[in-house]
């Protein structure tokens, strides 16, 4: 039983940052929105959206550099991962992000 997973359906924001190590390994770091539509008190239909950051190492990080651009419609399948790290000005952040485990490539828009 998988107990730490995530099923995203939505857009690529941005073109993926490719990062490739000596070794030969890849990361792909890029964001990700998804929309929630909604009826506001005026009875409209509006629509919010949720940025979520991602990264994909090795043959998850190849597709993403091949095929995936700014806009580009996936299904992302990952898990949560929670980490910190210290900013420019030293001060320490904590940040949760998506570790892509596998990926649907998608025709069209959502």
């Amino acid at each position: 039983m998988l107990k730490n997973n995530v099923t995203l359906v939505g857009n690529m924001g941005s073109d993926a940052k490719i990062t490739q190590f000596e070794n030969g390994a890849k990361v792909a770091r890029f964001t990700f929105a998804t929309d929630k539509n909604f009826r506001n008190e005026e009875g409209k239909v509006k629509k919010d959206t949720e940025w979520h950051r991602l990264f994909a190492w090795g043959s998850m990080a190849e597709i993403i550099e091949n095929y995936g651009d700014k806009g580009k419609p996936l299904t992302i399948q990952g898990r949560l991962v929670n980490r910190t790290y210290v900013n420019k000005t030293g001060t320490p952040r904590k940040v949760t992000e998506i570790e892509v485990r596998n990926i649907l490539l998608m025709n069209g828009n959502i």
